[in-house]
């Protein structure tokens, strides 16, 4: 008897097991948008379950609901004198709790009750609520599907409409409605930081491999122009990213391991019951196995190195407010070694170390004010070594850059229409740089650069919003900056409008903003017939541009939008050859808006160039809904500037036209429906970038490759043309779950021209596969 009732036990848990319904829990915040204080007594719920499930927020604005079915859900959120808010296509997974911040606008209208429905998502909005044009919202889970992207923000926006490469297809480097990509802000937890790229060259936006991760990314911000006024030291581009909390009352981890490297990651509870949490991320590669794969992404002779690390601790209180520690750091290393067989005599080392790290602190004055003060520190070293067999060194350099930071802003709600922000930013620019090299002709050193010290930049602006009514809003604001170096100052307006029909939306935005150049070219110094040494560029001033956008956006159902946006760029101030006088055309059509090796010069430059960048964009999106998204955008402009001379021309980045398609399908497998299988494509497209002509007489007299600097950037080099695919596999078990899958940037294989020669081009193949493995328990 006992054997029969253990086996009929046995044959229940067995049923059960087999049968069960895989669930998670769904938590997080409800918050106002303008003030950020709790809301308190918001109902929570989610769509089509039956029995209704749901949950009421606390007296800090938490809310928990638990035993969710995994796969897709949507939430309705609603509370009495608030606007409604839905959050759809909410990917729900066994490995992990989703925790999540949701916001809510005031109603103008004053309502005793609240009926909502899953229509009223205002679908693609940035965090930023000041922003009201030009601005696109990073989710990780975008991030993170969109084919080889690499976790990678930057080679995710290259979807969206303006947006190209910057010609090298192994950087992520990005070019912004023609704009070079050192006009591009990246911001973290509400601060300017150091670019976060590792491979990174002195003054570039971008590098090889983004430093950033997706298990610690939150959604964030990405603007293409018309910044709002909080937003300086910026002429192309801002990158506004942050980073998520840590689970709160539950420790869990993740693993992830690739082509590209192995990448471990934890989260979790300080102390019970008091919600502060610790989260941290950290990665290690040295691409080895791509080479084993027989993937020559670089010679036998090159090796490749890096690691990064980034984290967050949040600790509130109950009378300071909240704190968070937080930071992001990196180390990678290159290394090429000669090959003799084919006269190569040169070893090259490029080592760069990044990190920056800092406290932020929300302190509410009120139910309508709130303090936020950040201190943050940075350092960025980048040394670059060139010798002869390890005998002669032909070139150095040793740039380094020490940051600190006092951020703070105040931020007041009148009322449902009127929202003050007001804040300063103090920057302290520190710097040890040096450059040397071998001048074959005097068979001695040449120094270029051999400065330590500091400077300082200084920031001030206000915000103020105004909702006119429930459909139309009004920002407004000015950014003030100031160089302590050379005593430059800059006062710059911006304004911005969106006017919400319910079916047409009509938005736009006007700004003056500016960019300052690389330190080092401020400081580089020449030396003079008599044997000094000069510092020509000390009292340049910064590149500057006038901003203009015009948008429409017309919701078609509740998934599909078509948005198109005009746009206009003056740019002045920018630093140029300082006169006409010289016969070298080189020299006359040199402008800062396009490249120039390593981003600073000795030559004496002058604020005297200009430059336009204007143009239309399309997009056609349909947001992620029934297991599809898709994605196509046209963006059709012109980018061209002056130089020393006089003349208009095309800049480096006047390729005429990006057109991009991707998309992507998500189907339900395994038994019952828990697991995912996704399919992610990209194609993007654009026109050539543009160079010299070449003089192919003189050049086959000359023996190497003369170029007509006379016609600088009239020659368009072949079109950009790569297709991307991603392939994922998501299980989910009781309490884990895991992802495998394949990402492969440049499927076709097909080559990119990076510059052409007299007697050939430089082409570069730029097929990166990614196979990986991630495991969340």
């Amino acid at each position: 008897m006992k054997k029969v009732q253990l086996s009929m036990a046995f044959l229940c848990l067995a049923i059960t097991s087999f049968s069960q319904t895989l669930t998670q829990t769904i938590k997080g915040q409800v918050i106002d948008e303008q003030s950020r204080t709790p809301v308190i007594g918001a109902t929570v719920v989610v769509v089509g379950i039956d029995p209704p499930m749901g949950g009421i927020t606390d007296a800090e604005g938490f809310f928990r609901i638990d035993n969710v079915p995994i796969g897709r859900q949507s939430l309705n959120v609603s509370s009495i004198g608030y606007e409604a808010a839905a959050v759809s296509n909410l990917l729900v997974g066994t490995g992990k709790e989703l925790i999540l911040n949701i916001t809510l606008k005031e109603s103008l209208i004053q309502m005793d009750e609240v009926v909502i429905t899953a229509d009223t998502e205002e679908k693609g909005q940035p965090r930023n609520e000041l922003a009201t044009i030009s601005t696109i919202s990073l989710s990780v889970e975008e991030t993170s599907r969109f084919a080889a992207t690499f976790d990678d923000p930057a080679r995710a926006a290259l979807g969206y409409a303006g947006v190209q490469t910057a010609g090298d297809d192994l950087l992520n480097e990005i070019v912004i409605r023609g704009n070079a990509p050192k006009g591009i802000l990246w911001r973290m937890e509400g601060v300017e930081i150091p670019n976060p790229n590792h491979f990174a060259d002195i003054g570039a936006s971008g590098g090889g491999i983004s430093m950033l991760s997706s298990n610690v990314l939150s959604n964030s911000d990405f603007f293409t122009g018309a910044f709002p006024a909080q937003y300086g030291n910026a002429t192309s581009g801002v990158f506004d990213l942050n980073l998520r909390k840590g689970n709160f009352d539950k420790h869990e981890h993740g693993f992830q391991a690739g082509l590209l490297g192995i990448a471990a990651t934890s989260e979790g509870p300080l102390a019970k019951e008091s919600r502060a949490s610790y989260l941290f991320n950290y990665r290690y590669s040295t691409l080895a196995m791509l080479t084993e794969l027989g993937l020559k992404l670089f010679s036998e002779n090159e090796e490749i190195v890096f690691q990064d690390l980034s984290f967050k601790v949040h600790v509130p209180t109950k009378k300071l407010g909240s704190f968070s520690i937080w930071g992001l750091g990196g180390k990678s290393t290159f290394t090429a070694v000669p090959d003799r067989s084919l006269g190569d005599f040169f070893f090259e080392d490029d080592n760069q170390t990044m990190g920056v790290a800092g406290i932020t602190n929300i302190f509410y004055v009120s139910d309508d004010s709130f303090f936020e003060t950040i201190v943050s520190a940075s350092h960025n070293e980048i040394v670059f070594d060139l010798d002869s067999l390890r005998e002669l060194v032909f070139e150095r350099e040793d740039f380094v850059e020490d940051q600190l930071r006092f951020s703070s802003f105040f931020n007041h709600k009148f009322s449902a229409r009127h929202t003050l922000r007001i804040g300063g930013i103090y920057s302290r620019l520190g710097y040890n740089l040096e450059n040397q090299f071998w001048d074959r002709r005097q068979q001695s050193h040449l120094v270029s650069l051999n400065d330590e010290g500091s400077t300082a930049l200084y920031q001030g602006f206000g915000n103020w919003q105004y909702r006119v009514n429930e459909k139309l809003t009004l920002n407004s604001g000015l950014h003030y900056t100031r160089f302590g170096l050379n005593g430059k100052s800059y006062l710059e307006p911006r304004a911005g409008f969106k006017w919400n029909r319910g079916k047409h939306i009509f938005s736009g935005g006007f700004g003056l903003h500016n960019r300052m150049e690389t330190i080092a070219l401020y400081l580089a110094q020449q030396e003079q017939p008599d044997g000094s040494f000069r510092q020509n560029n000390k009292d340049l001033g910064f590149t500057r541009a006038v901003h203009g956008v015009l948008g429409y956006e017309k919701p078609l159902g509740s998934s599909w939008r078509f948005k198109t946006e005009v746009y206009y760029q003056r740019l002045f101030d920018v630093p140029v050859w300082p006169n006409d006088t010289t016969s070298s055309f080189q020299a006359l059509t040199f402008s800062a808006l396009n490249s120039f090796d390593d981003g600073y010069t000795t030559f004496e430059l002058a604020n005297n160039g200009t430059g336009n960048n204007y143009g239309v964009e399309f997009t056609l999106e349909k947001f992620f809904s029934q297991g599809f998204y898709f994605l196509t955008t046209l963006s059709l402009f012109e980018s061209n500037y002056k130089g020393a001379d006089g003349v208009k021309r095309s800049t480096q980045y006047d390729s005429g036209y990006v057109f991009n398609i991707l998309g992507g399908r998500e189907l339900k497998v395994g038994k019952n429906g828990n697991n995912r299988f996704g399919i992610n494509w990209k194609i993007l497209s654009s026109g050539g970038q543009r160079q010299a002509p070449i003089n192919f007489g003189a050049s086959r007299d000359q023996g190497f490759t003369v170029y007509r600097y006379d016609q600088n950037f009239d020659l368009k080099l072949d079109p950009f043309f790569r297709v991307d695919l991603g392939l994922s596999y998501r299980k989910n078990k009781e309490k884990t779950a895991s992802v495998i899958a394949l990402n492969i940037q440049n499927l076709f294989q097909r080559e990119t021209e990076l510059q052409r020669f007299a007697f050939g081009s430089d082409r570069q193949l730029s097929f990166i596969p990614n196979l990986s493995y991630k495991l969340e328990f």
